[in-house]
């Protein structure tokens, strides 16, 4: 893994920022009503998504995820200008406006989704990484979850395979504590959802997933364990959201308290203090990032404000139509 330097921290520190008021802004707009649908955001567990690009090689790693999307291929190099039309629903997005929140996708960067589909992309995922292994590319895909998936049945169908094929794939739960708004603790009897890779011999293990240093760690050593075709890795981050599940979530399963202390382990506050700490910016310097951020922030939604909406005919165009489907004839 690349020494975590002080380029490194500085990089951490604008990234996370930026996606944080990226969502933000998008809850703002989604009040307005010019982001429609649902509403999944990322606050509070950007420290995920940054030690894991810190660990991957984007010329050739993938990334699959749930619906909470919107930061993820940001990180890997879409412009965000475009993830923001796409959540408008404008002709200048990822998917010229046809996909929205939960599904931007862009096959250049890496990035296989968003998807809605509660657990639907983890067979997905391990199916990539199939491709990999046999195409030898080197490659090795990401597959993220939420803690609500790992219930689905399609789950272990994939570690067992994933085991039994040692595919390149790094199984990941966000573990934030509840899934769509019941806790971890009622929906099984064990609350280290880790330990589920040890019924099929997996590499398994708990992250701190509030610290990218930690994220970073324990994606590097499972992608070296990948690449070396030793097969998948599961790994817990412990994380957390600030917000509701969706726009909708009255979240009335957790108390304000309890936000309040986990923001006291925020990512972009840690990263902050350590900077400060190893006097790698000043408070200044700092500020001069805040304001690179808001801009580019506010660059982003006047794009997609400014975009166009795509034509109707380009429903039409994206739907596959066979000419000579031989349809069954039955006489009655």
């Amino acid at each position: 893994m690349q020494k975590i330097t002080k380029e490194v921290y500085l990089k951490w520190y604008e990234d996370m920022l930026f996606w944080r008021k990226f969502e933000d802004k998008l809850a703002a707009v989604y009040i307005q009503q010019k982001v429609r649908g649902f509403l999944h955001l990322y606050n509070g567990q950007e420290a995920v998504l940054a030690g894991a690009l810190h660990a991957m090689d984007l010329s050739k790693d993938k990334m699959i995820t749930a619906y909470r999307n919107h930061v993820q291929p940001i990180g890997m190099g879409v412009d965000p200008r475009r993830v923001m039309a796409e959540l408008y629903g404008k002709a200048t997005g990822t998917s010229q406006g046809l996909g929205g929140s939960m599904h931007i996708f862009s096959k250049e960067h890496g990035f296989y989704g968003g998807h809605g589909i509660v657990g639907g992309q983890i067979p997905l995922g391990a199916g990539m990484a199939f491709g990999d292994k046999y195409h030898e590319t080197g490659a090795v895909t990401l597959c993220y979850m939420g803690d609500g998936a790992v219930r689905q049945g399609s789950l272990h169908e994939t570690f067992n395979m994933a085991m039994n094929w040692k595919l390149p794939v790094v199984f990941i739960c966000e573990n934030n504590g509840y899934a769509m708004g019941t806790s971890v603790e009622r929906t099984a009897n064990h609350t280290d959802i880790w330990k589920l890779g040890l019924g099929y011999e997996m590499p398994c293990g708990p992250v701190d997933g509030m610290n990218p240093v930690k994220v970073a760690e324990a994606m590097h050593e499972a992608m070296e364990r990948a690449r070396k075709g030793e097969g998948p890795t599961f790994l817990e981050m412990k994380t957390y959201r600030y917000r509701g599940h969706s726009m909708s979530d009255a979240q009335h399963y957790r108390t304000k308290e309890e936000v309040e202390e986990y923001k006291k382990i925020d990512p972009i506050t840690q990263v902050k203090d350590v900077i400060l700490e190893k006097k790698y910016a000043t408070e200044a310097d700092l500020k001069k990032i805040d304001k690179r951020v808001k801009d580019l922030v506010s660059e982003c939604e006047k794009f997609a404000e400014e975009s166009p909406w795509p034509e109707k005919n380009v429903m039409y165009d994206t739907v596959y139509e066979q000419e000579d489907y031989p349809f069954l004839q039955y006489k009655l």
